[in-house]
């Protein structure tokens, strides 16, 4: 089983935007490009909504039937460890495999000896096609690499062949996920995890490390887009040359996580990928749910009642809610309009403050984060959500396509 070269993570927080995602993703290929859906939920996600990992692969299902996609499509067991697997294996094709809380987890010296010799005939200089001047490489940095990453890539493999003990070989994706963590892996670095990767032999299809700047959640990139793109490209040699090396998937490819939003890097990432002709994995997760929201909000009513509802909650319980997002989120409680001022809102303002459009004075970064992270609320409102949602399906639905369209037009199709 092997991924395309183009794919999307199209989480759905309450598993009723498939068809919206699709349409979206068909009118991608209307255009020439081909981009593989990927439907992807949490165990936090799961937890908080009540659902099951079964409940989304159920949706994924339907929505294929509904709208007759005829392409390839996964459901994603989304930053999994051994602990919170179980539940995703029968239904899940493509697995992400979290070890970013075992990075600095010293390994068994005598692995970590074993990796630095095995690894030796990369010492001195890494000559890397696309990036100018060698990377030096030292016995002391493959030991520094050791200590600092073997034993997460061996706590992948054990994950994997978990994995493989009840799917079967080649009958599912790997990715392996190092990106909630708090400093970014350099090119040199990248090449030494995807050396252990080979030679602990997991057969990984997409890698998702931390890249340089703040890429929180729903909101666009915080960094320097220009070294971004420097940095980027690096990357995308390292993949392309490690292929080669290392006898990778010929398909491996980037994973950019917490990508919903990031349009000013989406330029940069296209330029790299024609450069390279290199493939991409996108997740863009949280979006589909704000984008309800602000269906919600323009269809007036209850729909407006119930999205100004979210929004007190989400004020009210700030602290509860952001603790587990808090590596992802910056959000500045001082410009947080308060739920009395939003409750004399219409739909119309509403939704210009949630929706990402910078262009607009009304948008606000902070009420998008704030309501990001503030599905709870909704999921504890249980069928009054839900029955709101298929009541003004049609203009949910709009947003939900329009949305993703707009992620996949400067990534995957261009001007």
């Amino acid at each position: 089983m092997k991924i395309a070269k183009y794919s999307m993570g199209i989480g759905d927080r309450f598993g009723q935007q498939g068809e919206a995602q699709l349409s979206a993703i068909l009118a991608a290929k209307k255009l020439g490009v081909d981009v593989t859906p990927v439907w992807n939920k949490s165990f936090r996600e799961h937890s908080i909504i009540h659902t099951e990992p079964a409940d989304t692969r159920t949706a994924a299902d339907a929505a294929v039937q509904a709208v007759g996609w005829h392409g390839p499509y996964f459901v994603d067991a989304d930053h999994v460890s051994l602990k919170i697997i179980d539940p995703f294996i029968p239904v899940s094709d493509f697995f992400t495999l979290d070890v970013a809380d075992l990075i600095n987890v010293r390994a068994d010296p005598a692995k970590i000896e074993a990796f630095v010799d095995r690894n030796a005939p990369f010492v001195g200089a890494l000559a890397v096609p696309g990036i100018e001047g060698a990377l030096p490489t030292t016995r002391d940095l493959l030991w520094h690499f050791g200590e600092k990453y073997l034993h997460a890539i061996e706590e992948a493999r054990r994950i994997y062949r978990h994995v493989v003990t009840q799917k079967g070989h080649r009958n599912f994706i790997t990715e392996i996920s190092m990106d909630e963590t708090d400093e970014p892996q350099r090119p040199v670095e990248l090449f030494f995890i995807l050396a252990a990767i080979a030679q602990l032999e997991i057969p990984v299809q997409t890698i998702a490390p931390k890249f340089i700047g703040r890429f929180n959640k729903g909101i666009d990139y915080a960094g320097d887009v220009e070294q971004f793109a420097r940095e980027f490209e690096q990357h995308l040699a390292i993949v392309q040359f490690a292929t080669k090396e290392l006898s990778l998937s010929a398909n491996l490819k980037l994973s950019v996580h917490s990508g919903s939003d990031k349009f000013s890097i989406y330029g940069p990432i296209r330029k790299a990928m024609l450069k390279y002709d290199a493939g991409l994995h996108i997740k863009t997760a949280g979006t589909t749910w704000l984008e309800e929201l602000i269906g919600l909000a323009l269809a007036g009513g209850d729909g407006l009642e119930i999205a100004k509802k979210i929004y007190r909650g989400a004020f009210e319980r700030y602290d509860e809610l952001a603790a587990p997002y808090a590596s992802v989120i910056d959000i500045d409680h001082h410009l947080l309009p308060s739920p009395a001022a939003v409750d004399n809102w219409d739909g119309g303002r509403y939704a210009d403050t949630l929706r990402h459009d910078r262009c607009n004075h009304l948008y606000n970064s902070n009420v998008r984060q704030l309501l990001h992270i503030g599905y709870k609320v909704a999921a504890e409102m249980g069928d009054r959500y839900l029955k709101a949602l298929k009541k003004y399906n049609k203009v949910v639905a709009a947003n939900v396509a329009d949305n993703i369209l707009r992620h996949l037009q400067p990534l995957f199709i261009g001007d």
